[in-house]
């Protein structure tokens, strides 16, 4: 069984199924279907804390389910917009994993096209293969061909109704 390390970026999860589906992902289907193929050696999930309540309770679901949960505060700034990203520690976190001989494929849930440079470079250096899940309308091309493989989150992933 191949053992993979598997990234979630939660907002952008969040906003492109939400957006899609008008539904809610479901990760449980999601660590139930990777666990079934391959052996889960590291799972971090990260998000914005706004010290909202169902946050923090998603939060601890995540966590019993055996994910790592990484915070950052959500920053307010004073023309009325807000900041709250994860890219650079995503990307990093990855490097750190593909450095390893801990695993041997890197799972990224993500539709930004930021980490297809990312992906490219796992690859020519660690030789490790990358597999992507992303709402198939709303997951960049380049992103969906930097990786060795794509899963598009279709219904199958969705919290029930």
């Amino acid at each position: 069984m191949k053992k993979v390390a598997l990234f979630v970026d939660i907002q952008n999860i969040y906003y492109t199924v939400r957006d899609r589906y008008q539904g809610f992902f479901n990760y449980q289907a999601l660590w139930d279907e990777l666990s079934a193929e391959y052996l889960i050696i590291s799972a971090n999930a990260y998000a914005i804390d706004s010290g909202n309540a169902k946050q923090q309770a998603f939060q601890q679901t995540l966590r019993n389910m055996g994910f790592n949960i990484l915070l950052k505060p959500y920053i307010q700034r004073s023309d009325g917009s807000a900041k709250g990203d994860w890219d650079v520690g995503i990307a990093i976190d990855m490097m750190d994993a593909a450095a390893t001989a801990e695993v041997d494929m890197l799972v990224l849930l993500s539709g930004d096209g930021d980490f297809d440079l990312l992906l490219k470079r796992i690859k020519s250096n660690s030789g490790l293969d990358t597999l992507v899940y992303g709402v198939p309308q709303l997951t960049a091309t380049s992103l969906i061909e930097a990786a060795a493989s794509f899963r598009g989150i279709g219904k199958d992933l969705l919290m029930p109704r």
